[in-house]
């Protein structure tokens, strides 16, 4: 009985520990320095199951293709007043920041609530198009239980709606 204890005890101390390291800043991870549009591309998708991109497809033989692979943002009219509706959105999302903000490009940064985890998201715009190309993608860690999908998502249905 004092093992099942102790290990108990253990296992609350780093929980503790774990949040704590998360409120000051030590699980948010560094920004890669490549971010932006270069020659009409975001960034590709991580190499693990923690991003979502709609330009996904521009990487065939990308090892996360399938996970990553989103549709972009589909607008008609004026491709500057879709971005900066989608900047509207973003701006009145909880614990996100833009960082960048300019004319056919967005990038802003997500926190996670608890253990402050730090994803970055992208908006292009391809105004020969008519789309916004999005990129979701957590900084540290393996997978992402679908946050970045589910946050783009959540993006496209305020941005669809009337």
């Amino acid at each position: 009985m004092n093992f099942l204890k102790i290990l108990i005890m253990v296992i609350a101390g780093l929980v503790v520990m774990l949040v704590l390291a998360g409120q000051v800043g030590l699980l948010r991870g560094a920004a890669p320095a490549n971010l932006g549009a270069r020659d009409g591309k975001l960034l590709a998708p991580s190499n693990t199951p923690n991003s979502v991109s709609s330009q996904a497809g521009l990487y065939p033989d990308h090892p996360e293709l399938a996970y990553a692979k989103v549709e972009p943002f589909k607008y008609s009219g004026d491709g500057k007043a879709a971005v900066a509706k989608i900047a509207a959105i973003v701006r009145g999302m909880e614990r996100t920041q833009i960082i960048r903000e300019e004319p056919g490009y967005l990038y802003a940064q997500c926190t996670t609530r608890l253990l402050r985890f730090t994803d970055d998201l992208e908006f292009f715009l391809d105004e020969r198009a008519s789309l916004i190309h999005v990129r979701s993608a957590s900084r540290i860690g393996h997978g992402d239980q679908g946050v970045n999908r589910a946050r783009v998502e959540a993006i496209r249905a305020r941005f669809s709606a009337p």
